[in-house]
């Protein structure tokens, strides 16, 4: 074996181990988390929690572009709601598809004025409309992006407590209480909270809460139950743990709307607004020198559907990848400080370099290792411990994933789809975790010649019942 090959296959299995490495102690952590969690939720509260007058209102705002086929089903989810205190604030961020005839009809919406009352920082608004009872408001404004959508609903209400939700997701009915919950235990330090997501493909629902879970037949939406898993139930909340949590995601966030006021609101120009925002308030908090909490918490779900083709995949994930390389290259001064504590010394570096550059240097191995073994550049020795520290400790996280779903919160309980959900982590080396590392290429490509856009995503609906 030449010299490079060996320095090559040496480097490559290295950095696999540092990646599966590092996954793995944030798993340890995930762990302790979850074992706290699953301690405090012994000892619930007696009595009707609804009942509770000093929960805090909320505005749950949901962005919407071409979301018709979705957009009336979860915003009925959103009104069934156990919280006795929230509005929901759809912004209609001007679709072409009917989004806004969809909601005027199912809801008869009355238009009470052309624009808005008061300036808000986002694109023109052309009208406001509201549901006779007014527990629902629709802002219908120009086109400007998710995050500008997002400021006009942040603007616009007077709520203490924002959340933010995807059109195409729906939130269990007790979830918006168990998100919120942090803000009464700590209302001083909990600043942002975010829940789990889960996948609605598959499943049934009914009145807007989920009746049947299951999974599709569909391959690629397996993969990404297994993937979510992993990202959720170990990624972020061993994340939260060590204080490093730097993603409260789109699809369910929760946040105090004086705080994300205070940092301008959504950057328009990021393409991964829930991340560069954490980020900023990180920053924006620590500079302050105010004591904080940015927490995720695994039991309130959100069901969100995840796409069904590639392309639609590939375009997600390639705009997720620019995302991150451009929050980023945004906050590459708190890269490595000292002031900025765990964020800027942990959580800022592994984001760099296991995120951003342990999927390329993945997808490098992915191509080189075999190459050199096939030509005859590597023996078999080295061949078998790349796939070793390539698929074997990833198969080991995600059965660590699919373990901590049986033994806590069971959305999953079939044995079928457990299974399932096993055996699609544990083959997921094999064709998924090298298909996403060449998205992260095309992801780094397209950044670099500037490509900032967003990427149609064609929706299926929900299975209603």
């Amino acid at each position: 074996m030449s010299s490079p090959a060996t320095v090559a296959s040496v480097f490559f299995i290295g950095y696999f181990l540092l990646i599966n490495g590092s996954y793995l102690a944030i798993n340890v952590a995930a762990l302790v988390q979850l074992r706290d969690h699953l301690d405090r939720q012994g000892y619930e509260p007696v009595g009707n929690r609804t009942g509770n007058p000093f929960v805090p209102g909320v505005a749950v705002v949901v962005p919407a572009y071409n979301e018709a086929a979705v957009i009336v089903d979860s915003v009925r989810s959103m009104r069934s709601l156990e919280y006795p205190n929230y509005d929901t604030i759809v912004v209609n961020d001007g679709s072409t598809d009917g989004t806004l005839e969809a909601l005027i009809d199912a809801f008869d919406l009355e238009r009470v004025g052309d624009g808005s009352p008061f300036d808000l920082p986002c694109q023109p608004v052309r009208a406001i409309y509201r549901q006779p009872e007014r527990d629902l408001i629709v802002i219908d404004k120009e086109n400007g992006g998710k995050a500008d959508a997002l400021n006009a609903g942040l603007y616009y209400t007077d709520q203490p407590l924002f959340c933010a939700v995807d059109a195409d997701s729906l939130i269990e009915h007790g979830a918006l209480y168990d998100v919120v919950e942090p803000f009464l235990e700590r209302p001083t330090e909990t600043v942002a909270t975010g829940g789990a997501v889960r996948l609605a493909n598959g499943c049934t629902f009914r009145n807007g809460m989920v009746d049947r879970i299951d999974l599709p037949t569909n391959r690629l939406v397996r993969f990404q139950a297994a993937e979510y898993l992993r990202a959720f139930l170990s990624g972020r909340i061993g994340l939260s743990r060590l204080g490093s949590l730097l993603v409260i995601s789109g699809a369910f966030g929760v946040f105090r709307t004086d705080a994300l006021r205070e940092i301008g609101g959504y950057d328009t120009t990021s393409i991964t607004e829930d991340m560069e925002i954490v980020v900023r308030l990180h920053r924006h908090l620590i500079d302050q020198g105010r004591a904080y909490d940015v927490t995720f918490l695994p039991r309130p779900v959100v069901w969100t559907e995840v796409p069904e083709s590639r392309a639609v995949l590939s375009r997600q994930r390639r705009r997720w990848f620019r995302g991150l390389l451009d929050t980023l290259v945004k906050h590459r001064g708190a890269i490595g400080r000292r002031r900025y504590g765990v964020v800027g010394l942990f959580a800022l570096p592994y984001f760099l370099i296991i995120e951003m550059g342990g999927r390329l240097i993945e997808g490098l191995g992915y191509l080189l290792i075999p190459l050199l073994f096939l030509t005859g550049y590597l023996d078999v020795t080295f061949f078998l411990a790349f796939m070793l520290a390539a698929a074997g400790l990833g198969a080991l996280l995600s059965a660590v994933a699919v373990l901590i779903e049986v033994l806590t919160y069971r959305r999953y309980d079939d044995p079928k789809t457990v299974a399932v959900l096993l055996g699609y982590g544990l083959v997921e080396a094999v064709w998924y975790r090298p298909w996403k590392a060449l998205q992260a290429w095309r992801g780094l490509i397209e950044y670099v010649r500037g490509d900032r856009s967003w990427g149609e995503m064609t929706r299926v609906g929900f299975d209603l019942e």
